[in-house]
């Protein structure tokens, strides 16, 4: 028994490093890398994972913010890392779809270089108008609105190709109504614009605008959800206000290097999603506006085929150049 026992203990050291991860995993400190700055969604959900694998694992995870290129920087170090589940990426629908349709010379491929673990969260968003400059209350009215306009109106979003920019492409395709886009670097100054009149609308995420919407400081015409959402319960639907097939998510997902063994993958996977839909987190996340995914790989890897097919059929048609 004890010359067993010997021989077993030597075989499991002499196992490779990446092994014997996939059996502990975590192993040892894992650094969730986000693509963007402190206090920014990303950063945030990938703080409230962080902290509820710490506390199941009794093992360290710190959150790491790289921004930079919207999202290539962090994005290309998390490729290059070792795919032994000590760097992970969290990040939002850019760096996971819409760079790919946008940017034709983006310097990383989030479908081949980068493992797809689970969509973490989604939130819809939230069609504002700014009460004091636009007289419409429905969609109906909006659209009449813009077109007296004839370009004059114009909308804030966060950053050329944020998912915000994009909702509102899409929908000056879907309604024929020509409106001017003005970039912001992030939501908090694109909902400034609007509120102080410089812009007149925007698509925002839920959690974003429900103050600014509660205080009646903007006025909400519609969400992109495909049901209302609790938070805005009179607020409606885009095919409830007249506009079909108008279903939008911002989103954001969990990864790692293409290469984590299929084992280690599935092992992270768990973990991740097991600590997404516990009570504190998801609780957390309800009220910032997010709704919990925690999908399958599989799953995570197909609806991220047909967001960057959805979103390089917007840009082809509006033309639409990152710059």
């Amino acid at each position: 028994m004890q010359r067993r026992s010997l021989l077993a203990a030597t075989a499991l050291l002499a196992l490779p490093a990446r092994a014997r991860a996939q059996e502990e995993w975590p192993p040892r400190t894992v650094t969730i890398i986000v693509p963007f700055a402190a206090g920014s969604s990303s950063d945030i959900i990938a703080r409230a994972i962080a902290q509820s694998l710490q506390q199941s694992s009794g093992k360290p995870f710190v959150v790491e913010n790289r921004p930079g290129a919207t999202g290539e920087v962090g994005a290309r170090q998390v490729i290059r890392s070792a795919p032994d589940g000590t760097t992970l990426l969290h990040a939002p629908i850019s760096t996971w779809a819409i760079n790919v349709a946008l940017r034709p010379n983006l310097g990383y491929d989030p479908v081949t270089q980068l493992a797809r673990i689970t969509q973490t969260v989604r939130t819809p968003n939230v069609l504002v108008v700014n009460p004091q400059k636009v007289p419409a209350t429905d969609l109906k009215g909006l659209i009449a609105w813009l077109q007296g306009q004839k370009g004059k109106a114009a909308y804030s979003t966060s950053g050329v190709g944020s998912s915000d920019h994009l909702t509102m492409e899409m929908f000056k395709q879907a309604t024929g109504t020509d409106i001017t886009h003005i970039p912001y670097s992030g939501g908090a100054p694109a909902t400034t614009s609007l509120i102080a009149g410089d812009t007149q609308l925007s698509f925002q995420n839920l959690g974003s605008i429900i103050g600014q919407i509660q205080d009646g400081r903007v006025r909400p015409l519609l969400i992109t959800a495909e049901a209302r959402s609790p938070l805005l319960p009179a607020v409606p639907t885009a095919a409830e206000a007249g506009l079909a097939d108008f279903v939008v998510y911002s989103w954001q997902g969990f990864g790692g290097p293409a290469t984590l063994p299929e084992p280690l993958l599935r092992r992270i996977h768990g973990a991740v999603a097991g600590a997404l839909r516990s009570e504190a987190v998801t609780g957390k996340l309800a009220e910032m506006g997010f709704e919990v995914v925690a999908n399958s790989p599989e799953e995570f890897a197909a609806f991220q085929g047909t967001e960057i097919a959805r979103w390089r059929h917007v840009v082809q048609v509006g033309n639409i150049t990152p710059d």
